[in-house]
Formats: C-alpha cells, structure tokens, sequence
C-alpha cells in the first residue's frame, strides 16, 4: 500500500487517506500524538526541517507517494520532504516561507492590495517606537504563528512587556508587530491550481479567532453567494491577486479577510487544508472535500477529479467548538434537548482533554436560510456560555 507522508495529526485526515487507499506515516509533536496502531515517529519541534528528515530517514518507509501537512507549521516540512525524497507537488521552499512569515508575505504583496503595516520586532524594540510606527494600539504576534496563539493586542508598554514574554531568545525575525485593524473578519477557502482560482467558499467569524484564544468560543458559519454577492467578487478578487503576487503553488488555501471602513483588507493567507470543521462544513454544503483535494495534489494528480461533484447549495452548514460550560453542569443531552444538530460531540467529563480554543467538543447546525443559521449559533453560543436562561 503506498505511503503518504504527514506532518501532524488529526483523524478527519487520516480516515481520508485510508479511504484512497494509502497508509499514512505521521510525523508527529506531543500532545497531537496518533493513536496506537498507527505509524508515527516523534518529534520535539515539528518546525524543524533537520529534525523531520531525521525521523523520515530513520524509519526507512517503503514506496513513499507524497508528503503534506495538516497544519500550519507543517507547510515548510513538506515541501522539504518533497524535494529531498523526489515527490510530487510544491518543492519551493522560498515560496512556502512567503506563506508562513507574515512579515515575508505583507512586504511581497501587490502595492495596491490593503493590509495591516507589519514589521520584525526584537526585544529591543521599543514601545514607543512601534506606536510612532503602527498607531496607538497594535499587535504582537509570531512572525510565523498560528491560530492566534501567542498573540496580543498591544496598547501600552505594560501589555507590550507581556506580549514579548512568550518570546524567549534574541532573535530579529521571530516576532512581528502590526497595526491594528478593529473590523470583522471573514475568510476564503478554496484551491488554486495552474495559477487561477478554480473553486472557493466564504465564510464568517462568530468572534474573531484572537478573540477565541483569549476565551470566546470559536463558530463560524458559511456565507451565502445570493445575498453578499458584491463581498463575493471583491473577497475573490483579492484571493487572485494575493495569490498570483506570491507565486502560490497549487494548493488547498485559507485567506482572511478584514471588512474594514476603508474597503475589504488582507489578513494574512496560508497554503494547508483549513483548520477545524470547515472541511466537513464545506463538503456538507457545496460537495467539496478539501481532504480529497489535499491528497490529490500531494499525489500530482491535480484537483480536477476531486472537485467534481461540487454542486449548488440548498443548506448552508456552520460549525461551534464547544467549551466547558461556566459552571461545568453543561451535557450533550443538554444541547440536544434545546437545538437540532447536524453532528456534535460534546464531552462534559471533568477530565475532558481541552483542545485549541479551549474545546471539549464541536457541533455542526445547518439551515436553507445562512441568517436562521447565524441566529442558531448564536443561541447554541450562548447556550454553551451561559447554560438554560
């Protein structure tokens, strides 16, 4: 059976791979670690290329197809791998740095695409330099973060000290700060092969992703085309512009979007399979597997196949990552006597292991009508913060 490379975990993946009959190897970095009986080695920075190579070498795998990431930190690994072992898909590893560095990926944009200003921050950056530079309130994040993690929104130089606290070391590229952009935000995902656009879905934020780090819940729903038909074309616009600009490999992406006062603003865009639910929301609604069309370029069988049986929507499908309820009473049987759901899985066991954005479960909700389907997430949000009114 052959092989397909992965670094990192997660099991939507890797039912995907088996359905296409490959067996995958997983490189992988605690706590994400596979279940027994799958083939993994372990690795104590998954960002590191040197230390992935190792693992790969060393486990002496036979009749290797392809190499992808499931995430983020991930997407430069890959496309080591790619080069190194001969396989199909992206081998430009400058390219993949222009989607993981976001200061790289802001400096490289078309002039007249609208973005946050960015710059590399040291720890002996001053404050006020940086607001002379960005404005009285910005951001401080990883240069090539993800996820929101380690992120701050910087408004005096008290809160500047900590955001630098996470940052160990002395290093000129490994933070950046950005000004910041107070508007909601929605994102793109689609897939972009042969330098065009050939498939994409949008979709919106409950809260933003910064917001859900710091303790909101994490919901997000998709838009449809009928009723924001001008976002549509604008959002799309930008996606091929961006893209076009940074010479982007074939590949599934994932774009946010500011909808900011002085018009639609690129936040930042990365070249992986989108996190959370939003591969499950989008096969539900449109037909797409984004999983699919990940494995079918990893293997250089191009997109094609995989996006045929996309199809017109008559649902529209949003997704919640569950918290533990304020007073920790909160059960699955509860939600579902209060709302229909499509899936949810909710654990309210004390020792529930909490994954990113604080999750302990997740739900997917659908409705013809997408302003039913943003008013149920919001009840269903409300529900999971609050508990029965």
């Amino acid at each position: 059976m052959p092989t397909m490379i992965v670094i990192g975990y997660r099991g939507d993946l890797d039912q995907a791979l088996r359905r296409r009959g490959l067996d995958p190897y997983y490189i992988a970095q605690a706590p994400a670690i596979p279940p027994n009986g799958t083939r993994f080695s372990r690795v104590a920075d998954i960002e590191d290329v040197q230390e992935v190579l190792r693992a790969v070498l060393s486990a002496r795998i036979d009749d290797v197809a392809g190499a992808l990431s499931v995430h983020e930190m991930g997407v430069f690994g890959a496309t080591y791998l790619r080069q190194q072992l001969n396989l199909p898909g992206n081998t430009d590893s400058k390219t993949a740095l222009y989607f993981r560095d976001k200061y790289l990926q802001k400096s490289r944009l078309p002039s007249h695409i609208r973005r946050a200003r960015c710059r590399y921050v040291s720890q002996d950056t001053s404050f006020a330099e940086l607001a002379d530079d960005l404005g009285d309130v910005f951001v401080v994040k990883p240069a090539t973060g993800a996820g929101s993690l380690r992120t701050s929104i910087v408004r005096s130089p008290e809160e500047y000290a900590r955001a630098l606290e996470p940052f160990p070391g002395r290093s000129d590229v490994q933070i950046v700060a950005e000004s910041f952009i107070d508007a909601p935000e929605v994102y793109v995902d689609g897939v972009w092969e042969d330098g065009g656009l050939r498939w994409s879905s949008m979709s919106s934020y409950h809260v933003s992703p910064l917001r859900a780090a710091q303790g909101g819940i994490m919901a997000a729903y998709l838009l449809d085309r009928r009723r924001h038909s001008t976002l549509f074309d604008e959002s799309e616009a930008i996606a091929t512009q961006a893209l076009a600009g940074l010479d982007a490999p074939d590949c599934v992406f994932h774009l946010e979007i500011f909808q900011a006062e002085a018009g639609l603003t690129f936040g930042e865009c990365a070249i992986r399979i989108p996190g959370g639910l939003a591969p499950q929301i989008n096969e539900l609604t449109y037909g797409v597997d984004l999983f699919d069309v990940e494995i079918s370029l990893a293997l250089g069988e191009g997109a094609s196949k995989a996006l045929s049986n996309q199809r017109t929507p008559d649902r529209f499908h949003g997704c919640i990552l569950l918290r533990p309820s304020s007073d920790g009473k909160l059960t699955q049987k509860d939600f579902e006597r209060n709302f229909t759901f499509d899936l949810i899985d909710y654990d309210s066991s004390p020792d529930a292991p909490i994954g990113p954005y604080g999750r302990v479960g997740q739900a997917i909700v659908s409705d013809p009508d997408e302003l039913k389907l943003r008013k149920t997430i919001e009840e269903i949000v409300r529900f999971n913060e609050f508990g029965p009114n």
